[in-house]
């Protein structure tokens, strides 16, 4: 169905403010899909918060103007689905990796990420990114690693002396209770 001018207007507007919040931009072709691929594709896009959308490549192109992902107006030829990551940088590439894996008509064309564009062979770099939930998890990995190393640290000083596992309870509650001010009588 053609769309006439305020419709095509809104899809400019749409995708740009779209294009403006997001992370990273992956357009694939995607001739040969069927419309139950499409459909889980999209799903799954949801899901994860990528923005995927089949548009046309001068709507597309008008719409990324102004942009930081301008860089890949002259890469947009042919029929092209647009994957906008908007929670995390990889997910767009992971949801194109992950459905082009079951169906080899899906080609990943253009990856763009701050900017800077990359070949489409950049897509496994952009889907190996961790997501939010990962990179937190390795963050707390690298703020207690010293920590831990500290501890373990005293406790081999702590069995080199002589001291051993057995009496360390017993002298951090000797410590413990010399420590505590006498707690004071209650009042009835």
């Amino acid at each position: 169905m053609a769309l006439n001018l305020s419709q095509k207007q809104e899809v400019v507007a749409e995708l740009a403010d779209v294009a403006a919040k997001a992370h990273s931009l992956v357009a694939a072709e995607y001739a040969g899909i069927t419309v139950s691929q499409m459909t889980a594709m999209r799903k799954k896009a949801r899901e994860t918060g990528v923005y995927l959308r089949v548009v046309k490549n001068t709507l597309a192109s008008r719409a990324v103007a102004g942009t930081e992902y301008e860089v890949v107006q002259d890469k947009l030829v042919g029929p092209l689905l647009y994957a906008f990551s908007t929670e995390e940088p990889g997910a767009a590439g992971r949801l194109i990796k992950e459905f082009a894996k079951g169906n080899d008509k899906l080609k990943a064309q253009v990856v763009a990420v701050g900017g800077q564009l990359y070949p489409a062979s950049h897509v496994e770099v952009l889907a190996s990114l961790p997501t939010l939930h990962q990179a937190l998890a390795m963050l707390a990995r690298v703020l207690t690693e010293p920590v831990t190393m500290f501890a373990r640290a005293v406790k081999a000083v702590g069995e080199q002396q002589g001291g051993g596992a057995e009496s360390a309870p017993e002298a951090t509650a000797e410590v413990v209770a010399d420590a505590a001010p006498e707690a004071p009588a209650e009042s009835a």
